[in-house]
């Protein structure tokens, strides 16, 4: 993980307003420590979603103020001990358990963005920019047309692949989030989130939070 990032991020949050996290070639290795980082200070995570950079491909982190008591015992506490975290000095070590259910929160809010039939419906219009380049490439006027078509049809085959990846992933971390014990509960928009036991939607009651 970039330190440039993390003392980035917490100068942000110095502000005490929410904050949107994007770091270039995000990984959600990057975005789960992040968000780990955050929570030692007082953050937490609140959603993620793709919409940032210049092509609009980029994964953007939100991050809000925690003013649970536990949260801001541990920011007061983690304060103390890392005074210069934002300056390059010292930051809390990652404790793996908590960054692994970060990673099943993240994962699962990210493969739980669209419904199957919306994923096929943005696949199939995002690979027409994609198969007409091709085709008038290789060809010309009418075979140009036929040859995109066949691009076309070859990445709509990949499609079936990539939902069952994703439902594999769903799968996977909505087993580990409930095994420790979080809760599903609907957002405004209608997701299905997780919260950590006897907590609720981050952000919530949080103006800055809204509209997400």
């Amino acid at each position: 993980m970039s330190d440039r990032h993390v003392r980035k991020m917490l100068r942000q949050m110095a502000s005490g307003e929410p904050v949107h996290v994007s770091p270039a070639m995000g990984s959600m290795k990057k975005f789960t420590r992040l968000a780990f980082i955050a929570e030692q200070f007082g953050y937490e995570y609140a959603d993620i979603w793709q919409g940032g950079g210049l092509d609009g491909n980029q994964y953007v982190m939100l991050i809000v103020p925690d003013p649970s008591p536990q949260a801001r015992a541990r920011a007061a506490q983690n304060r103390a001990l890392y005074p210069d975290a934002s300056d390059g000095g010292p930051l809390p070590p990652l404790v793996p358990d908590a960054v692994e259910l970060l990673k099943a929160r993240i994962t699962f809010d990210i493969t739980a963005k669209f419904t199957d039939k919306q994923r096929v419906v943005l696949a199939a219009v995002g690979a027409i920019p994609l198969a007409l380049p091709v085709g008038f490439w290789i060809g010309e006027g009418a075979t140009a047309v036929v040859l995109a078509g066949v691009v076309w049809a070859a990445v709509m085959a990949l499609v079936p692949v990539g939902l069952a990846v994703n439902r594999h992933y769903r799968a996977k971390y909505t087993a580990l989030l409930q095994a420790a014990g979080y809760t599903a509960v609907t957002d405004p928009n209608g997701r299905l989130r997780y919260v950590p036991p006897d907590g609720q939607l981050p952000g919530h009651g949080n103006p800055f939070a809204a509209g997400t």
